[in-house]
């Protein structure tokens, strides 16, 4: 179904809610053109759900799978700063049910640490068009009810955490759906109206081990310092042995 604004539904932002589909991010990819502005496509159940690099992604029932899709100009660097305005939508949306702050960080690239644990994903994917990027779809998966099993996932992955178990909120993935939106819908607002700094600050606040070490990974390669800021493009920026290493996409571990 489709829905508009209604009961704090952010406005001019439509919804698509579906039973089932392969993936969110592909349907998103389907009825592009359908959205004459931007959209959320939240599915109850995915069949071929998928995370960072091609993985599979599993989506235990009551978890949140949806992917917010939106036409972007600038190519795919102005895309990219997209991952950071979901973060800080989940930070708000998390707040926004639980009432409370401290347990939540944001670690970079694209994920929401509760407890240290790691409870939102965000995945982002170009929209093209005649061999032109015309938007992205902004994956996003929530571990609402229930977390997937350690064993599931590489070993020196960050922990998983469920919302449920963690802070005994439970909420369905259609109650978190209207503050992540509410949010999602401000800080792009922030982005469209100022650019990338104030989003670039209020991220840094919110930032996961900001002055400790850690290990950037990008394929083979292994960049172990200081996580010192993030920069004006949104890259991971390291004080190492040989100096500050500016990383634009890599895999952290902790």
């Amino acid at each position: 179904m489709t829905g508009g604004p209604g009961d704090g539904w952010p406005l001019g932002v439509a919804r698509l809610v579906l039973d089932e589909t392969d993936s969110t991010l592909s349907e998103a990819d389907r009825r592009f053109e359908e959205f004459p502005g931007p959209a959320w496509i939240l599915a109850r159940r995915q069949t071929t759900a998928r995370g960072r690099r091609g993985r599979p992604w599993k989506q235990p029932e009551g978890n949140f799978a949806g992917t917010f899709v939106t036409r972007v100009e600038g190519g795919p660097e102005a895309a990219a700063l997209r991952s950071f305005t979901a973060s800080l939508a989940l930070y708000d949306a998390f707040v926004a049910v639980t009432g409370r702050t401290e347990p939540y960080s944001l670690k970079w690239p694209n994920d929401v640490l509760l407890n240290g644990g790691k409870v939102a994903g965000i995945l982002l994917e170009s929209i093209q068009r005649g061999g032109r990027m015309v938007g992205v779809g902004i994956g996003i998966g929530v571990n609402l009810a229930e977390a997937p099993a350690a064993a599931d996932l590489p070993p020196e992955a960050v922990r998983p955490a469920a919302l449920a178990s963690e802070t005994g909120v439970l909420a369905t993935p259609e109650e978190f759906l209207t503050p992540l939106a509410q949010a999602m819908a401000a800080h792009e607002r922030t982005l469209r109206d100022y650019g990338f700094a104030p989003i670039r600050e209020a991220w840094l606040a919110r930032a996961a081990r900001l002055g400790e070490e850690i290990v950037a990974r990008t394929g083979k390669a292994e960049t172990r310092g200081i996580f010192d800021t993030v920069d004006e493009q949104g890259r991971l920026i390291l004080q190492t042995p040989i100096g500050r290493q500016a990383i634009a996409a890599a895999d952290v571990y902790f």
